[in-house]
């Protein structure tokens, strides 16, 4: 009898797909003694209490079954009117399990085999390797140095199978947010050659400088907004994010999303009703002086360009190491976590810090890879 094989068994999309580099360098760091850990994509504060509370309640009220497939009313109803009021649009809403499930749907959805997806170098992992495992084909668009969006090199990107372009504002792992500007051009580039925009709006609420413009606004039409709770409420393990966009598109992933999630977690529906109404300015002031004590004890050993949201800096390594990978292995012989570059994008020139950490550890691990850099 033969023997069952990853060979024999497991599906060329599933063996295409490496696993996570995020999640191999959280790995290393359990291993370490009080690391400086400038590795983690979540924030260090916890959920609000009321927030905390509101699960609870729904827990002790027996709120514990399936909900509708598009997310409790309550919740849908409040998210469509604060849309409406900041973005002007009117699309349908779905409640989804975090936005990383949404992005899924929505690929789901949309791509048949062989299609063609334009995705911006850097980029967050999911969006390659989720356009992969539904059969599309990630094009890259190298957004190097300023991490901007160039309407030239999207343009030239686009073929007869593109479907889709993918944007994320403020960016992770550059921390980059995208000006009104260029949200405009993106949204003629999609009218133009009749697409659909997907914008990751996730770190919608940690933007630090001039507000971020709500991308849905320039071609309601045609964008696919996903936002989510995790980063901005500190429950990122909790999985809720929303989608709204073209009411053919959300009915559809509404459709899959029976037949996968089923629907978001009940509990943390509630949860995040209570949440839209939490106050959460003091953390972004704190994460706004974080982004600044790291750029400043950053900036005499690195490039990088400004980030304006989230809670990422993305440097570039100095060139007297090979590549990042190279660089991110010593620093963490120092006890300093980082991902390297090459996780998140075609080339491995850079490393991605995020500063969701005490003041302290920012300062020390700042010190430690400029020391590191300049060969101390």
């Amino acid at each position: 009898m033969a023997n069952l094989t990853p060979e024999r068994l497991l599906s060329q999309r599933s063996r295409s797909v490496d696993a996570s580099g995020i999640r191999k360098v959280f790995d290393l760091g359990a291993k370490l003694k009080d690391p400086i850990n400038f590795s983690i994509g979540q924030p260090d504060y916890d959920v609000p209490p009321a927030v905390r509370q509101a699960a609870i309640d729904a827990i002790q009220s027996r709120r514990n079954g399936y909900t509708v497939t598009q997310g409790i009313a309550p919740l849908c109803e409040r998210l469509a009117a604060d849309l409406k009021a900041e973005c002007g649009v009117t699309s349908p809403i779905l409640v989804t399990s975090g936005v990383s499930g949404g992005i899924l749907l929505a690929l789901m959805a949309v791509l048949n085999p062989g299609d063609e997806v334009v995705i911006g170098d850097p980029y967050f992992v999911i969006y390659k390797h989720a356009v992969k495992l539904v059969g599309g084909i990630p094009v890259m668009v190298d957004t190097y140095p300023t991490f901007g969006f160039d309407l030239q090199r999207y343009e030239a990107a686009i073929t007869p199978r593109t479907k889709m372009i993918v944007l994320a504002t403020p960016s992770n792992p550059t921390g980059v947010v995208l000006a009104e500007a260029a949200l405009r051009q993106a949204a003629d580039l999609a009218t133009r050659h009749n697409l659909l925009l997907l914008v990751d709006e996730i770190y919608n609420r940690l933007v630090y400088d001039t507000p971020s413009p709500c991308a849905a606004s320039f071609a309601p039409d045609r964008t696919l907004l996903l936002r989510g709770f995790g980063k901005s409420y500190g429950m990122t393990g909790w999985r809720l994010g929303y989608a709204t966009g073209p009411k053919f598109l959300i009915d559809e992933m509404t459709k899959l999303q029976q037949y996968t999630f089923v629907c978001a977690p009940s509990m943390v529906q509630y949860a995040g009703l209570a949440a839209l109404d939490a106050d959460i300015s003091g953390h972004v002031d704190d994460y706004r002086r974080k982004r600044d004590l790291a750029a400043k004890h950053l900036a005499p050993a690195f490039e990088f360009a400004p980030p304006g949201g989230g809670f990422y800096i993305f440097p570039k390594v100095p060139e007297r190491f090979a590549n990042a990978t190279e660089f991110a292995t010593n620093a963490i012989e120092r006890n300093v976590l980082i991902i390297p570059g090459g996780v998140f994008s075609e080339r491995d020139t850079h490393f991605r810090l995020s500063y969701a950490t005490s003041n302290e550890k920012i300062v020390k691990g700042c010190e430690i890879l400029c020391a590191l850099a300049s060969g101390e």
